[in-house]
């Protein structure tokens, strides 16, 4: 009993305190310009009608619901992980992947990019990259526990995938210390 106890012990001392939870910093900002682009949306679809003399309830029922929809198509997830785990947050519901149980991560390309992330308990999250790119306390939670699971032997798929990310990050953080010491 006091072996098991002392082997507790020491790989608690070995994890140290618990990590934090990284949230995306620019989700509100984020927010808050999806709601400026349906606004205005609206706002120029309504006074284009009126200066036209054509708006009627129903017109004006149809430009309302265009731009709820445009709102609904920019609604940014709202992305947070911590040791262990990433969480993706959306109007279709949160969806949560083990981050240190990872399987797969892949990119996929098209007009807007997207990470998917699978675990092995079959999770999937899809995040954009920029959400990394833009938070590095998010970008390092992720690279840290993809690193547990490619030592674990789980993450057999994603290493290019994760590079090619970590290359940009890379380049945007090179390129944001040239641009703050005036060297670009």
């Amino acid at each position: 009993m006091e072996r098991r106890n002392d082997a507790r012990n020491a790989v608690d001392a070995h994890l140290g305190s618990p990590a934090e939870v990284a949230h995306d910093r620019h989700w509100a900002s984020d927010l808050r310009s999806s709601i400026r682009c349906a606004a205005v949306l609206l706002a120029l679809l309504l006074l284009i009608d009126w200066a036209a003399g054509t708006l009627t309830a129903l017109r004006a029922t149809l430009w309302v619901t265009l731009a709820v929809l445009l709102f609904l198509v920019l609604y940014p997830a709202r992305v947070s992980a911590g040791e262990g785990w990433l969480v993706s947050r959306g109007l279709r519901g949160a969806r949560r992947v083990r981050t240190d149980h990872l399987v797969s991560v892949r990119c996929l390309d098209g007009v807007g990019q997207r990470l998917v992330l699978r675990d092995t308990f079959g999770a999937r999250v899809e995040i954009d990259p920029r959400v990394l790119i833009t938070n590095p306390p998010l970008w390092h939670r992720l690279d840290e526990d993809a690193r547990v699971s490619a030592l674990r032997g789980s993450l057999t798929c994603g290493a290019t995938a994760l590079r090619r990310v970590a290359e940009r990050i890379d380049r945007e953080t090179a390129m944001t210390v040239f641009k703050v010491s005036g060297m670009k």
